[in-house]
Order: C-alpha cells, then sequence, then structure tokens
C-alpha cells in the first residue's frame, strides 16, 4: 500500500508529483474523442513494460482487435505483452462485471490473481449506467459495490467515464465516490482542436492544479504538458547581476547607461520594418563574442528567411549555428500551444545552457491567447530571471504613446526591466528612424530621442554633434531641431530659421531635390 504508483505517461506524474497513491481508483472523465481510452491503455502499458506491474483491460464495447490496433498507432507492442502474461484483455458485460464484484470467488477475481495484475482499466463507467438504468437498479449502489471489490482486489484502477451534461447530478456523486478525478475536455478554437487536462482531486496527495495542455502524439500517446505558470521560483531570492551586456551598439549602450543588466527582460516595441529583429540579432551576435550561448526564438520569420536576411547586413548566422552558439528555433503560429511551446523551450534552453534569448515577436502569443497571454509572458520572464537569462521580447505596436500599456491585454511596464522603443518619423517627405530608451531599471538612461539607420553591422545611430550635420538644408534637419518626435507628428524647430527671422535676414535656401526623370 505504500509508495507511489508512476502513470508512465509523459508529463502527467511530473503533474502528480510522482505518480498515484497506490491502491487509488481513478475516473478519468470527457466528452468523445477527448483521449480516455489512449489515456487509459498508456497507463496500463508503461505499467507492464516500464514498471513491471502487470494490467489487465476489461473493454465493453470496444473489440480486442481494436485496442490493438490502437496501439499499435503509438508503436506499442501490447501483443507482446499479452504473449507474455504480462497484460489481459477481457472483453465481457456490465451484467457479468457487477456480478463478479459481488462473490468473493469469481472467474474475474481469480484471474487477476493469478497473473499478479497490479493496475486495472475499466472502459468505461457509461455502459454500467446504462445498464442499471435498463434495469431499474440504483446506479449508486453499482459503484459502490465497484469500488469495494476493486479495494478488495488490491489494484490501481483506472475507470473511464463519458461527461454528458445531461447527467451532471449523477456525475457528482461518482466524483465523490472515486479517490482520484481526472477530467478532460476537447475544443475546437479557431478551427484547430485543443485537449485539456485537470487533475481536479486526489486523495493522499498534492498535485499541481489547473488546466493543462494535452495532445495525442504518434509514437508517444497521450503527452501532457504542464501549464507555463506553474513553474515554480527556483529560489526564494531572485538572482541578480551587476555585469552589463551590450546590444552590439555602443551608441545605444550609452543610452542604457552602460548596455543591458544580465538577467534582465527588455522589450523592444516598434512598427513593422523599424529594425527589432536587426537589433535582436546584433544583439546575440555580440553576446555570442562574449562567451554566452544565445537562442533566438523566431516566430514571424523562417529561418532560412532570416538567416538571409542577415547575411546582407554582415551577420553570418549560419556559422555561428554551425559552431553551436546560436540555437534558432522556429515554431509556426498556425499550430502554436502556449504549454508544448513553453515546454520546448525550456528543455533546450537547459540542455544546451542557454544564457541569452530573443523572442520575435511576442505578437504571435498574443494572437493565439489573448486571455492567456499576459500569464505566459510572466512565466517566461519569472523562468529566465530566475537562470539570470537576458532577454529580449520583439514587440510589433503601431501606437507608441503610452509606454506602461504596450497593448491591452500586455502591462508592459510591470512585465519587463528596460523598454527600447523604435518608430518611423515623417519629416518633410522622407521617412526617418528614431530610437528612444524610455526605461531601464537601476540605470540613469538617457531620455533623449535619437535618429538611426539600417546597415552593415546593425542598427546605426547618427551622430548629430557633427557640425556639417547640423548645418545640412532646412528640409532635413537633425532631430535635435525637432520636438514631438513620438508622437509622429514632429514640428520643426529651427535655430537658423530662428536667427534669421530675429535678424530680419533672409530666410535660408533649401536644398535642390533631384526629380525624377521621365524615361
Amino acid at each position: 500500500m505504500n509508495g507511489m504508483v508512476k502513470t508512465g505517461i509523459a508529463g502527467l506524474d511530473e503533474i502528480l508529483h510522482g505518480g498515484f497513491p497506490r491502491n487509488n481508483n481513478l475516473i478519468v472523465e470527457g466528452p468523445p474523442g477527448s483521449g480516455k481510452t489512449t489515456l487509459g491503455l498508456g497507463f496500463i502499458y508503461h505499467g507492464a513494460l516500464d514498471y513491471d506491474e502487470p494490467g489487465a483491460i476489461v473493454s465493453f464495447e470496444l473489440d480486442p482487435a481494436k485496442l490493438l490496433r490502437d496501439a499499435a498507432g503509438f508503436d506499442w507492442d501490447l501483443q507482446g505483452l499479452i504473449d507474455q502474461g504480462k497484460i489481459k484483455i477481457i472483453q465481457t458485460s456490465p451484467a457479468v462485471l457487477l456480478s463478479e464484484f459481488r462473490s468473493d470467488d469469481g472467474a474475474f477475481t481469480a484471474s487477476l490473481v493469478a497473473m499478479g495484475a497490479k493496475r486495472l482499466l475499466i472502459d468505461g463507467l457509461t455502459p454500467l449506467r446504462l445498464y442499471a438504468e435498463a434495469k431499474d437498479m440504483p446506479f449508486r449502489e453499482d459503484v459502490h459495490l465497484l469500488i469495494e471489490g476493486l479495494t478488495r482486489l488490491g489494484v490501481t484502477t483506472m475507470v473511464t467515464a463519458e461527461k454528458d451534461e445531461s447527467i451532471t447530478g449523477v456525475l457528482a456523486h461518482e466524483r465523490f465516490v472515486f479517490d482520484t478525478i481526472i477530467s478532460l475536455t476537447r475544443e475546437e478554437t479557431r478551427r484547430r482542436v485543443q485537449r485539456r487536462l485537470t487533475v481536479m482531486k486526489s486523495r493522499g496527495q498534492d498535485f499541481i492544479g489547473g488546466s493543462h495542455t494535452m495532445r495525442i502524439e504518434p509514437g508517444v500517446g497521450v503527452h501532457v504538458y504542464r501549464r507555463a505558470q506553474s513553474r515554480p521560483l527556483a529560489a526564494e531570492n531572485q538572482p541578480t547581476s551587476e555585469e552589463r551586456l551590450s546590444t552590439g551598439s555602443p551608441a545605444i549602450d550609452k543610452m542604457m547607461d552602460g548596455g543591458i543588466y544580465k538577467g534582465s527582460v527588455t522589450l523592444v516595441s516598434g512598427i513593422s520594418g523599424t529594425g527589432k529583429t536587426v537589433l535582436s540579432v546584433q544583439f546575440l551576435t555580440n553576446a555570442i563574442k562574449e562567451g554566452h550561448k544565445t537562442l533566438l526564438v523566431s516566430l514571424d520569420e523562417h529561418p532560412a528567411q532570416l538567416m538571409r536576411n542577415a547575411k546582407s547586413l554582415g551577420f553570418d548566422l549560419q556559422a555561428v549555428v554551425d559552431a553551436g552558439d546560436m540555437f534558432i528555433y522556429y515554431e509556426s503560429p498556425l499550430e502554436l500551444e502556449l504549454d508544448v511551446h513553453f515546454d520546448r523551450i525550456v528543455k533546450l534552453v537547459e540542455e544546451k545552457g542557454i544564457n541569452c534569448v530573443v523572442f520575435d515577436s511576442i505578437a504571435v502569443y498574443e494572437m493565439t491567447s489573448r486571455s492567456e497571454v499576459a500569464d505566459y509572458l510572466y512565466a517566461l520572464a519569472t523562468y529566465f530571471k530566475n537562470r539570470l537569462a537576458t532577454t529580449l521580447f520583439n514587440y510589433e505596436s503601431p501606437e507608441l504613446l503610452g509606454v506602461s500599456q504596450i497593448s491591452e491585454e500586455l502591462k508592459g511596464s510591470h512585465l519587463v526591466d528596460n523598454i527600447i522603443l523604435l518608430n518611423y518619423v515623417e519629416v518633410s517627405t522622407i521617412l526617418r528612424r528614431a530610437i528612444a530608451v524610455p526605461k531601464v531599471r537601476g540605470s540613469r538612461n538617457l531620455q533623449v530621442t535619437r535618429e538611426y539607420t539600417i546597415g552593415v553591422g546593425g542598427l546605426l545611430l547618427i551622430d548629430e554633434s557633427d557640425s556639417e550635420t547640423r548645418a545640412s538644408a532646412v528640409p532635413q534637419l537633425p532631430f535635435s531641431s525637432y520636438y514631438g518626435l513620438l508622437s509622429r507628428s514632429p514640428s520643426r524647430q529651427s535655430p537658423q530659421i530662428e536667427e534669421a527671422l530675429a535678424a530680419g535676414a533672409p530666410m535660408p535656401e533649401s536644398a535642390d531635390l533631384p526629380t525624377e526623370k521621365p524615361e
């Protein structure tokens, strides 16, 4: 009776902190197609294969040949374990099963004792209910009879049950009788099927509550991915560092009072085309030079396209990827599930020892699940902070006013340590790029707006201290000659014009702009 029973189902034992208490009676409930039988089949199969615990499967509706076929679809050699006497499939009727439990020495009990069964799957409870209703028998008594019989057998039993809103009252009693309840759901969101698993209760143990993502995968069967928000803190005190990492641009580092603190989270927000990805590559490339392992999580661009574009700016990403210094993880946003995505990133980071990460772009998470994105990003930020990993979140935002709230769901100032804003500014009829750093925690960042260009090497800031630049033609003055740049409606404040007006001198001439020649 002591110890825990490991299910062997990928991810489920983690949620259960090791497994179920031995001899517990479990019920797995859910609608058709939610994965009840597959989960139960995996429980019996892995028990016999991995933990040397023989098990029996009682089926009222499914033919044994179909169970073997379904198991073969996951590359499970169920027939081999049957031949070894470790698994037995029993096809029977509800009447026969209930009569067996009414007897202490029935054939069913003798069969389980003979094979040394430690696990039992009854698939499912609904036929028993229908039988009781047809015979005008109180199903509540049958449930108690079933539980008492299972307890006498001394096996850990999993029972599947169809979940139907029309019989909620009966299910409420079943939930009370069973020791452990696992609820499965299957819903269609934006024409995508999503499965979830929730442990409703489990007597005698603690577990991770809430809704967890569940998938049925080839070669695996049921795979449970714990919800990202349930990740516990690695330590009571969050690690911090006085070390700073360069963005790859000395000018931007100066605006940030020396660069980015190691272990901090930086939000790079801007309109499409302003260079968020370029700045990310610039940062990661410089981090590699300083001896860091890096990861670029690309959700907008395929790695091949990303490498091609970076090469045009002088970044040879293929070389650093081949050297094992940079990892590019790409996942299409069309089928992205947050818990699965989080799990894969965490495993990659821990396996490769990565400590500099860029997410390009977190707007995809918002598109995937607007209701969960804020909690999910908090989970990401907390995880990487606990690892003292330096993280960049790229976010495509058409509106840069109101830094404290990046969108309706994302509260930017509470989520991140630093904010870098990239934007377009229209001066006359020419689009120019502007960068500002309104927030750097623990630093005296420069509250100025600087102009930059994108070229070989990444983001290149324009030095307005050059006297020739300041003396340029009136229509295109340096940013220091304007105000209201972040509003995208800058007003010109030209010292040349003001001096001319004050002295009554002629206005300075504008530069002659070349016109397009007709063909």
